[in-house]
């Protein structure tokens, strides 16, 4: 298993918008914590905020498709999902700018849900996450900077190593689970939204590419065979 835990790429002005999602969505997960030892209550809550497909196609409760990314399942549910905005989502709203980063991260949240939706409209099972315009972020993240470097714990049984590996490796593997998870995983029972996942990692890319092009496309790639067009982090000690 790879985990990423931070990447080599600075932003250069501060990430208010990624600072604000965080919080709002910790903030939105502490107020429901109670509930969470109550599976009829947490049921009932989630019936309002989360968004279920067969609503949604129903003409019902639009509102959802918005609130249910601010909401999360469990404790490693809301950390995962934070520590890929926290670690991603800096160098996303640097380029784009504070505005079209909040408008990019709802947009591509948005269209993970309608390609979940798509994958089973008739589903009445609640979804919850951030995790859908996150990959957003992601998708847009690996279009940018397909070389930068990332740092990763590689554990497998008994083995825990930090490594560094390019971007485009790390989100490449990443975007190859959530394919996977998308034609194998049965809809039935619930679980892991694998299709809102890569729905938003294509959405992600696609919204991301006028900017990508703007800044030369293949030219940029080029100019900076893939890396981010700035100094890495200088990191001395390993740990």
């Amino acid at each position: 298993m790879l985990f990423p835990i931070r990447d080599h790429n600075p932003s250069r002005n501060r990430p208010y918008v990624t600072w604000a999602l965080i919080a709002i969505n910790v903030a939105v997960f502490l107020s429901y914590i109670p509930l969470l030892n109550n599976d009829f209550a947490l049921a009932a809550f989630f019936d309002t905020w989360a968004m279920v497909p067969g609503e949604i196609t129903t003409g019902t409760e639009y509102y959802t498709a918005i609130t249910s990314m601010f909401l999360h399942g469990g404790y490693m549910h809301l950390i995962s999902n934070m520590l890929f905005l926290w670690i991603f989502g800096d160098n996303i709203e640097d380029a784009m700018g504070h505005l079209m980063f909040l408008l990019f991260y709802l947009a591509s949240g948005l269209g993970a849900d309608a390609i979940h939706i798509l994958s089973d409209a008739d589903s009445m099972i609640p979804t919850v996450g951030a995790s859908g315009a996150i990959a957003g972020v992601l998708g847009a993240y690996l279009l940018l900077y397909p070389k930068a470097k990332v740092d990763v714990f590689f554990t497998i049984v008994i083995i825990f190593r930090l490594i560094t590996l390019p971007a485009f490796i790390v989100l490449g593997m990443w975007m190859a689970l959530q394919l996977f998870g998308s034609f194998t995983e049965s809809t039935e029972g619930g679980g892991v939204a694998y299709w809102a996942h890569t729905g938003g990692f294509i959405v992600g890319m696609i919204l991301a590419a006028p900017l990508w092009l703007k800044l030369g496309g293949p030219l940029f790639w080029r100019r900076n065979n893939g890396h981010p067009p700035h100094e890495p982090f200088r990191i001395e000690k390993e740990f």
